[in-house]
């Protein structure tokens, strides 16, 4: 057994389509010490019969029903969070993500296991979040597209994760693992986002001091592009301008248009 047990948390509705291609990049993974934790929100006839069978062929799957409260995909996750185990990293996809090559959570884990070199103190080595990178990918096209990353390799202490984020930068979710003592300074998804909780999670736990975020050069993650959020403009700018403000106060504007600077520049081959 690896030192870090791995649980990934997947919220579903309706997804068996296209879960089978995040089920395969799993199964296919070099490192066998995770598990997968399915919250589902399926409303259609035969749906979780799907989630039943996964589950009764690899252990390593369990679903959970998400209730009809309406608190949507980070309700879901925030089911997850409450599911993960203490000593689990926990990571966060979409029924429509898949890994990126077969090594890629053994690679994750190894980094983490090499930033363990003073085991009589752990809690000061070990990050609270190990951010890697991602790309946006079309499964029914089987093509790339834009390349998602939080900032160049190394270590970053609370200032320079805080500055990062003022200057636009923001970890991709799906590419980025949470830790134990990250759950322990902040444990759920803020109420009220339905769209931007991600943004506003990563900005909240900026405040806590003794922040480590530690950046590594590894393509986790191939990200589905069909998600609500691309589809509903006008709320997501109100929700990260949101966000912006409850980190930043009246200096929101300044992140605000550095994001969607950087993201133009994204968009236009600009950066990686």
């Amino acid at each position: 057994m690896q030192l870090f047990p791995l649980a990934i948390v997947v919220p579903t509705r309706n997804s068996s389509a296209l879960l089978p291609q995040l089920v395969r990049s799993l199964q296919e993974q070099t490192c066998s010490d995770w598990r997968a934790i399915l919250v589902d929100a399926s409303s259609l006839t035969g749906e979780r019969s799907f989630l039943e069978e996964l589950v009764h062929s690899d252990s390593r799957f369990s679903w959970v029903p998400q209730g009809a409260d309406g608190t949507g995909i980070f309700g879901a996750m925030n089911i997850g969070f409450c599911l993960l185990r203490p000593c689990e990293w926990g990571l966060f996809w979409g029924s429509d993500d898949w890994a990126a090559s077969p090594t890629v959570l053994a690679e994750a884990m190894a980094a983490l296991e090499a930033s363990n070199y003073i085991p009589a103190d752990r809690s000061n080595v070990l990050p609270d979040l190990l951010v890697c990178s991602g790309r946006y990918a079309n499964a029914a096209q089987k093509t790339l597209g834009r390349f998602a990353a939080f900032q160049p390799p190394g270590l970053l202490t609370r200032a320079d994760y805080r500055r990062a984020l003022l200057l636009g930068s923001t970890p991709p979710h799906q590419a980025t693992l949470f830790g134990p003592s990250a759950r322990q300074r902040l444990a759920i998804y803020a109420p009220g986002f339905r769209l931007s909780a991600d943004l506003d999670y990563f900005l909240q736990l900026s405040r806590h001091p003794g922040l480590r975020v530690q950046c590594l050069d590894l393509e986790l993650v191939h990200m589905g592009d069909c998600g609500v959020s691309g589809q509903q403009t006008q709320r997501r700018l109100k929700e990260v301008r949101r966000s912006y403000r409850r980190a930043f106060g009246w200096y929101w504007w300044f992140p605000f248009f550095m994001r969607y600077l950087r993201r133009v520049a994204s968009l236009l081959g600009w950066s990686r």
